[in-house]
């Protein structure tokens, strides 16, 4: 479903991502991790190319592409038929304001694919189902949880019928008592056989979901395995280091 071979994304002199590679397979889930700084969110804009990497090589599905000096890169309507194959989950929600949660879901499939209400609405209503928000499709962003708008986000993503999946930190936001619910929304869609790449500090969801974790540094991939492996018996010094703060309390809940 996705190669990454070799990608590498600067910020004048910062090399944010150095020559990082991944594979995903259909229905995999892999769980990126690694310290605050380390390149996780911007090496996942760069797989849906809200961020334009200077080197390297990306596989979507059948289509490829190639950065560096004298690439072409998709633009203008080939660039939006390119992401609406990925859909992406941010930290914040960004939920239109003046619309209602069925019209924020309904949104991407009327807007871009230039779906008819008729044909939107009912996928809209059994994907807000399907997060727990059946009940709430005619009130607004403001009169919503954090945890239920980021599970409309979630459906309005979804709402696209993507076949991938990117998340990026999307409990960060949220307190505490709220994250739960969310990543509850997540194992489901992993039940499901979604494929998704999920960045997250969330280790017991890592632990219980991921087929496959990736440990990100300074840009680069350190280490990476199977959840029991990379999560309970690291080989990278650096990886221990980042895992320890979390071991205490990794196995005494199920997030």
């Amino acid at each position: 479903m996705v190669r990454v071979d070799g990608l590498r994304k600067s910020y004048g002199t910062v090399e944010a991502v150095r020559g990082v590679s991944l594979e995903v397979q259909r229905g995999q889930v892999v769980v990126i991790i690694g310290p605050s700084g380390c390149g996780k969110s911007t090496f996942l804009r760069c797989i849906n190319l809200l961020e334009e990497p200077q080197a390297g090589t990306l596989q979507v599905l059948d289509r490829r592409i190639e950065f560096g000096a004298g690439k072409s890169l998709p633009h203008g309507r080939d660039l939006a038929r390119f992401r609406a194959r990925i859909g992406m989950v941010f930290q914040q929600f960004d939920l239109f304001p003046h619309m209602t949660v069925l019209n924020n879901v309904m949104s991407g499939p009327m807007i871009v694919k230039k779906m008819a209400r008729s044909g939107a609405e009912p996928i809209a209503r059994d994907l807000l189902a399907k997060v727990g928000l059946a009940g709430f499709t005619e009130r607004y962003p403001r009169e919503l949880s954090g945890g239920q708008q980021q599970r409309v986000a979630i459906a309005r993503a979804l709402a696209m019928q993507p076949e991938i999946m990117l998340f990026d930190e999307v409990t960060s936001a949220l307190d505490p008592e709220l994250v739960g619910e969310v990543l509850d929304v997540m194992k489901q869609l992993a039940i499901d056989g979604t494929t998704m790449i999920v960045v997250t500090h969330e280790m017991n969801f890592a632990r219980d979901v991921a087929d496959h974790v990736v440990v990100m540094d300074v840009g680069q991939v350190v280490e990476q395995g199977s959840a029991e492996e990379v999560l309970l018996a690291p080989k990278n010094p650096r990886t221990a280091s980042f895992l320890s703060r979390f071991h205490s309390t990794m196995g005494e809940r199920k997030t």
